[in-house]
């Protein structure tokens, strides 16, 4: 009597480890794309005749409307209930305006494309993370799920600049890059077709989703977690600070910049991978320690020598790694199925905006001197810590 549970159990894990991994491989792919041209538009401007200025404007622009259009596209597929459309047709345009870079005549055009490319993402990534979500029960967690796409990704985000890197080592021009980068655009949609024509109602892998706790109990343990997120986010420096930083003050060569932010992307993968099952059994306990340890990134990347940079953007990458995935696994748990992409959509952008918020502040605060982005750093994430303490035993994972 007990086979036949056992091998339906057997037969769902299955299913639901095919579909993240699918979806893990698209953004593999995705970010080869996306992480590539983002390691040299910057520089591309420039040849084209934009200013620092303008570069900075694009750079911060782009992001900050990103991470705000979540917001609305959460909501989006959450009242059309169109997953696969509204992820199909933002991934098309988040990746094809990549390669497109590599015909922009004048740095408009570029940069108008470097914009499309951040909206293309912030129209998918909503109604992505919501069909992740459903898999999460039989594979163990949402926090194992999440991890394992997260590991999948930062392995596209250390191969994409190192791509560009080559290309650029052998053609020297960054048209070719670009146009090279179409190859793994297209290896992410064709594998998205793939998932699509095999799970066409990712819906079914969650068929009977995990009673929730009351409408105004998850609305008030929503709020707590999302203002701890926000503080996390804001005392977390861009790279482009710190390698501002580490090329000012001749902490690392030029030529190593790059490599830590390689290092640390892998950091932050091989994190998401050993801590997804783990938080699936201490739940948000993980993420004081995920928010405690690599708040240390801060006096070790900005006041140490070259060794300490290395060892803070290690840790930099740990943090960020358990950021993208276990905080999304954490929203995951306290949203009922019918409303989480719309749930995604405001954590982005609540994340997006805090950071991008924060990095400004540690950026002026840097210019006065380096200990008060140091201190605000650690302020900041360390204010975190008592707001999620106070949810650690109210998850429901």
């Amino acid at each position: 009597m007990t086979e036949i549970p056992l091998q339906a159990r057997s037969t769902a894990a299955k299913r639901a480890l095919t579909f993240v991994m699918l979806l893990g491989v698209v953004s593999l792919f995705a970010d080869m794309t996306y992480e590539g041209s983002r390691s040299i538009w910057g520089p591309f401007l420039g040849t084209l005749g934009a200013s620092g200025a303008i570069v900075g404007l694009v750079a911060g622009g782009g992001e900050l409307l990103g991470y705000v259009l979540r917001l609305f596209t959460g909501a989006l597929a959450d009242k059309t209930r169109r997953y696969w459309t509204i992820t199909i047709v933002g991934y098309a345009i988040n990746l094809l305006a990549v390669p497109a870079l590599a015909l922009a005549g004048n740095w408009p055009v570029a940069a108008g494309l470097v914009i499309l490319e951040r909206s293309g993402k912030a129209l998918r990534t909503p109604a992505r993370d919501a069909m992740l979500s459903y898999a999460a029960k039989d594979m163990g967690g949402a926090g194992w799920a999440f991890g394992l796409h997260e590991a999948l990704d930062s392995i596209g985000a250390v191969l994409g600049p190192l791509i560009a890197a080559l290309v650029l080592f052998l053609h020297g021009g960054y048209r070719h890059a670009f146009a090279w980068l179409l190859l793994p655009a297209l290896a992410a949609l064709a594998t998205l077709a793939i998932a699509r024509a095999r799970f066409p109602q990712p819906q079914e892998l969650d068929p009977h989703p995990v009673p929730q706790a009351s409408d105004a109990r998850a609305l008030r343990d929503l709020k707590v977690f999302l203002a701890a997120t926000a503080l996390i986010a804001a005392g977390y420096s861009d790279f482009a600070l710190i390698a501002f930083h580490l090329a000012r003050d001749h902490v690392v060569g030029n030529d190593v910049v790059p490599v830590l932010y390689a290092l640390a992307s892998l950091a932050g993968g091989l994190t998401a991978l050993a801590l997804g099952k783990l938080f699936d059994r201490r739940g948000l306990s993980v993420l004081l320690w995920t928010t405690l340890v690599p708040a240390l990134y801060a006096p070790l990347v900005f006041l140490g020598g070259a060794w300490a940079a290395l060892a803070g953007m290690l840790l930099w990458g740990i943090g960020f790694g358990a950021h993208d995935s276990l905080f999304r696994a954490a929203v995951a748990q306290r949203i009922p199925r019918d409303k989480r992409a719309t749930a995604m959509g405001v954590f982005n952008a609540i994340y997006g905006v805090a950071w991008c918020l924060g990095s400004v502040l540690l950026g002026v605060l840097y210019d006065v001197n380096p200990l008060w982005t140091v201190i605000a750093a650690l302020v900041l994430q360390l204010a975190a810590c008592p707001l999620l303490w106070s949810l650690r035993r109210k998850n429901t994972g």
